[in-house]
């Protein structure tokens, strides 16, 4: 005898899609709702038990209302070429008008009154993350905004906040700042230009000054000298005429 067909209706309906990196645990949810005007028993089973952690994986469904299942997949090293092979299983029967123990309930069904689900587990992994590659894009074209020239900014990006007038006046406005530091780019380079030739004339007056001090001082030894040997030989006949 074939088996009733499941009451419950499961959101997905088909897969559960886990989405990487797996390097720490990816939850996923389940949806299972109870159209029907009775409490129905669930059961969610999974081939791989050791990989999987389902919070709740049983309990009641009160009738039309639903309840979600969190599907926990644990960490694990992921390989693109390899598909898996886990699935799910969704279990269900209709509670009994008067339930007072679960498990019993599940002992004594039958087989005919039981129904399932199965849904396939599918990996998958970003192929880039976009709000990364927008955010890095984003600075691109700020960091080159920023190394631009002000004027090579298109007139049509300015403008369509603000009207012709505001833009002349804009345009004429960062003319006069690149004026203006052009001005001061000469400016500076005189200064340094004035800075070394002051310099350079403060090192030739320096070593023109010690010569001169140099010669002086030779000067003076002469003098000396002659006079030293002016007053020997004045001296020395001096002391011949007295004799």
């Amino acid at each position: 005898m074939a088996r009733p067909e499941q009451v419950l209706i499961l959101e997905p309906q088909h897969e559960l899609k886990f989405r990487g990196p797996f390097s720490d645990v990816v939850t996923t949810n389940l949806k299972l709702s109870n159209p029907t005007d009775r409490n129905v028993c669930f059961k969610v089973k999974t081939t791989a038990p050791r990989r999987y952690c389902v919070r709740p994986n049983s309990g009641i469904i009160d009738a039309g209302t639903s309840i979600n299942v969190s599907v926990m997949l644990q960490p694990f090293d992921y390989d693109p070429n390899e598909k898996s092979k886990h699935k799910f299983m969704v279990q269900s029967l209709l509670a009994p008008p008067e339930m007072t123990d679960m498990e019993g309930v599940w002992k004594e069904a039958k087989p005919e009154e039981l129904m399932d689900s199965k849904l396939r587990c599918v990996f998958e992994m970003p192929v880039e993350n976009e709000k990364m590659h927008d955010m890095e894009s984003n600075k691109m074209m700020s960091s080159s905004l920023l190394k631009s020239d002000t004027s090579a900014l298109p007139t049509k990006l300015m403008s369509s906040t603000l009207d012709d007038g505001e833009v002349k006046k804009i345009m004429e406005e960062c003319k006069r700042l690149q004026m203006e530091a052009q001005r001061l780019r000469e400016e500076n380079k005189q200064i340094r230009e004035d800075d070394g030739l002051r310099m350079r004339k403060s090192n030739m007056m320096s070593s023109q000054h010690s010569s001169v001090g140099i010669k002086k001082e030779e000067g003076l030894s002469a003098r000396a000298v002659a006079l030293i040997v002016l007053f020997f030989v004045v001296g020395a006949i001096v002391g011949k005429l007295v004799l």
